[in-house]
């Protein structure tokens, strides 16, 4: 009879046992369900939050939608064959002849308007322009930076380092901006002419060698007297000549 009322009593214990475990269970998935339904307004929130995020590229584009600088150097209904090239864009032609008048393809660029000889508004058109590329052009037809840091009265001649842009009417080929080797030609004010008198009448006293900025040259002319006249005489042939020039290496005007 002991042995029995300990076998119900080890079953009864085991059925308790497991009614617990399933309600642990079962209060684990409601704790789970309501979790869940919790979180669905967060994530409401974060959708709401993750498309406002989305639309600021588009605002940010919309505010950056600017009209291009090129546009004010573009004159609006005028003939398309005549506006300048920063208004254009034209496909090369490769079959035209160097030096050689070739036709063009050509096509506005946006936010420029133009129109035919009939006053009718096109986008793409053609221009005849010579077949050269832009560094090849005549001196003329483009302009030169000017530096005022090497010497225009040597021997050799000394060049510098120019960035050269071509004109706003001419059209080539290639970059419009190149660079290019050049001759110093820029001036600092002096006179070739007052250089001269100034050395026939006042060159025994170094007069021509101040006016062009040799102090140590005129102050030896002045303390000489010209090198007695031997100096005075060779200073008037070389500026006459133009191989003596102002110190700062500019050239006379």
């Amino acid at each position: 009879m002991a042995a029995r009322w300990w076998r119900r009593a080890l079953r009864g214990l085991c059925g308790a046992a497991l009614f617990l475990s399933q309600l642990s269970v079962l209060s684990g998935r409601a704790g789970s369900l309501v979790t869940t339904k919790l979180s669905q307004p967060q994530s409401t929130l974060a959708k709401s939050l993750t498309s406002t995020s989305t639309n600021a590229p588009y605002f940010k584009a919309f505010e950056s939608t600017e009209i291009p600088p090129y546009v004010t150097n573009c004159p609006s209904n005028g003939l398309c064959s005549r506006l300048p090239p920063d208004c254009m864009t034209c496909n090369t032609n490769y079959s035209c002849v160097y030096g050689k008048t070739a036709t063009f393809d050509c096509k506005v660029k946006p936010h420029v308007h133009c129109v035919d000889e009939n006053n009718h508004e096109q986008e793409d058109f053609t221009i005849n322009m010579t077949c050269q590329f832009c560094w090849q052009l005549a001196t003329s037809d483009y302009v030169c930076t000017n530096s005022t840091n090497c010497m225009t009265v040597s021997c050799p001649r000394q060049r510098y380092n120019a960035t050269c842009t071509v004109r706003d009417h001419i059209h080539c080929l290639g970059n419009r901006v190149f660079p290019k080797m050049l001759y110093c030609n820029w001036t600092g004010g002096y006179k070739w002419s007052t250089a001269l008198a100034l050395s026939i009448t006042l060159g025994g006293f170094g007069a021509d060698r101040f006016y062009l900025g040799q102090w140590r040259e005129g102050l030896g002319k002045l303390f000489s007297f010209g090198g007695l006249g031997i100096w005075t005489l060779i200073d008037v042939l070389l500026i006459g000549v133009g191989y003596v020039g102002p110190a700062d290496g500019s050239l006379y005007i």
